[in-house]
């Protein structure tokens, strides 16, 4: 079964306890990273994702995010394009995580 484009993030919060969690694949840029990000996902901005492409696993699902959704689904677009099957956009960003999973993280 093909991985969905986009999920929301009660269902991400759902597969990272899973057995089998998601790559987390954060697309912002680092100045956003240091105001919050989510623990364990790794950093690959936008503008450095074609040549750090490579980096992914083709085996397993990857999700990406951004701050609201927007970049991340044009990398999740882009990746899909170069063979990446099971990349899969996280609808709202980490806004939607800090607002709806973890109160704790800061917001901007």
């Amino acid at each position: 079964m093909p991985a969905p484009f986009e999920i929301d993030v009660e269902t991400l919060d759902q597969l990272r306890r899973s057995d089998d969690p998601p790559v987390l694949v954060d697309v912002r840029e680092g100045w956003e990273r240091e105001i919050c990000s989510i623990e364990g996902s790794l950093h690959i901005p936008l503008a450095t994702l074609p040549q750090r492409a490579g980096e992914l696993p083709k085996d397993r699902d990857v999700v990406l995010v951004c701050h609201h959704g927007g970049r991340s689904a044009q990398a999740t677009m882009w990746l899909r394009n170069q063979g990446f099957d099971r990349t899969i956009n996280m609808a709202g960003g980490v806004d939607a995580w800090a607002r709806q999973i973890d109160p704790n993280m800061k917001v901007y």
